[in-house]
């Protein structure tokens, strides 16, 4: 079995789920690689997408394009999106032919509405899979006629159903994350390794609170800082990761340097010892971040989501218990700090993670991509 992984650089998630696959297909020995797929257009192309994204989620762009396409895809005519998807469904096709691939998974609308249009033309046999990555059905999904829907929980069938997907190839996998998330190393030996790594002067013996504001660090994140202060003084660790955005990391450590309890990183690979170290984690909801947590058995803030999808994923860990979410970074402060203390209360959002996560995504997706291929 030869595979190919298509994702887009238009949000992290994506990319990660993308990473996760390819990794497990790996230690499996199967042939594998992923394709950011608007690459096959020229990577200038790849770079102006993410960049229209990033400034879309900064501005209030996305909320409008997520309810506008929302309202679209209550309609039977085609969207502008599947119509821009099948223009290069030629470089597709030649991609897949030149490297003889028999399976195609796909963790981005883009490259679904593209196998569509291969598939409907005849010109595609390869076994198509669709991996969502986050806890709603996204917009135009039902344009899409791949072979099988990788469907975060069972409770959100019924709504891929009634948003027009066959039932029959809805399989509740669950979100594919890297291995490392499904183990933990103690507490203590993470935050050994945090101090060695980060800086000496962490206070192994405190609370230690972690902020994640995703790849290109979002979110009211002074605010947050000033309501730790507030509550907590200097009692706790808080370790804020802005990711790529270069200009929060400067501005937020000359506005904090004074607190030595408050690290403030950059991009790092090291989010799972992070989680293995903190005692709660803030994090904006998205699909593949809450699940990572989710996954780690680390109980969840959440904050102020990117309108759109990330809304329906607070809803969905919130309502499941997995998670806190509420816009009032106050109460957000507080409720944390009560699942430092409060032992029941964090015992009871852990045990819901550990009901609703697949630790084995990748491995059913894998299955299932062998028997359809035999």
């Amino acid at each position: 079995m030869r595979t190919l992984i298509l994702s887009c650089d238009t949000g992290e998630g994506h990319n990660s789920a993308a990473k996760a696959i390819l990794e497990y297909f790996r230690m499996r020995n199967i042939e594998c690689e992923v394709v950011d797929t608007l690459s096959l257009i020229s990577p200038s192309f790849s770079e102006k997408a993410s960049d229209l994204y990033v400034f879309s989620t900064r501005t209030q762009l996305f909320e409008f394009m997520y309810r506008a396409s929302t309202r679209i895809s209550r309609h039977k005519i085609k969207s502008p999106v599947y119509y821009a998807n099948k223009l290069y469904c030629g470089k597709l096709l030649e991609y897949i032919k030149k490297h003889t691939y028999d399976t195609i998974i796909c963790t981005h609308l883009f490259p679904a509405e593209a196998l569509t249009s291969l598939i409907k033309s005849g010109e595609l046999s390869a076994t198509t899979v669709f991996v969502m990555t986050d806890y709603t059905c996204i917009p135009f999904m039902k344009e899409t006629q791949l072979d099988y829907y990788i469907v975060p929980h069972e409770h959100l069938i019924e709504e891929c159903v009634k948003e027009g997907l066959v039932r029959e190839k809805l399989l509740p996998y669950g979100i594919p994350v890297e291995q490392a998330f499904y183990s933990s190393q103690s507490k203590e030996h993470a935050r050994k390794e945090c101090k060695r790594l980060f800086g000496e002067r962490m206070n192994e013996n405190e609370k230690w609170l972690l902020i994640m504001s995703g790849s290109m660090g979002f979110g009211h994140l002074n605010e947050l800082l000033k309501q730790i202060i507030v509550e907590c003084g200097m009692d706790v660790e808080v370790i804020l990761v802005c990711g790529n955005n270069i200009r929060l990391r400067e501005t937020l450590t000359k506005e904090f340097s004074c607190n030595q309890n408050i690290t403030i990183l950059g991009f790092t690979d090291k989010i799972s010892l992070l989680m293995d170290a903190c005692d709660v984690l803030f994090t904006k909801p998205g699909g593949l971040s809450s699940t990572e947590a989710a996954a780690k058995q680390i109980p969840i803030i959440h904050t102020a989501p990117i309108p759109g999808c990330e809304t329906k994923n607070a809803e969905f860990f919130h309502y499941h218990g997995m998670s806190y979410s509420s816009s009032d970074i106050k109460e957000q402060v507080r409720r944390a700090l009560r699942l430092c203390n409060d032992i029941p209360y964090r015992n009871k959002m852990i045990s819901s993670q550990k009901m609703h996560i697949n630790t084995h995504s990748s491995g059913d997706i894998l299955n299932i991509c062998e028997k359809s291929g035999a």
